[in-house]
């Protein structure tokens, strides 16, 4: 079995398992609008997922971005922060305004 994503302008709308004998008829695999995504992460960088967008030049799936200050880093296709999460074992929340306000400030204690 197999996993495509629905396309609708460049947006996934619907993802899908494939039976094998499914795939080989071409109503999934030779259609525009379907295209395969890897549950393992094999090809195209992510699974897609609803509301993921599929970029043809990286042939990757690439999920929203979450906040307007986090770059795509290229080698995964995931959004990243501008600034590091601490590494104390504690769960920490970003936090735009503050980021906003004090570029190097972002991540926000959970208590």
């Amino acid at each position: 079995m197999a996993h495509f994503a629905k396309l609708n302008n460049n947006i996934v709308t619907e993802v899908i398992v494939a039976e094998q004998d499914f795939i080989n008829s071409g109503a999934v695999g030779d259609s525009f609008l379907w295209v395969q995504t890897s549950y393992s992460g094999n090809f195209r960088k992510n699974f897609a997922g609803i509301g993921y967008t599929y970029d043809k030049t990286r042939d990757a799936f690439i999920p929203p971005q979450l906040y307007p200050s986090w770059k795509l880093a290229e080698d995964t296709c995931q959004w990243k922060p501008p600034i590091t999460c601490p590494d104390d074992d504690k769960m920490y929340t970003w936090d735009e305004d503050v980021y906003q306000a004090d570029n190097s400030k972002g991540w926000i204690l959970n208590e």
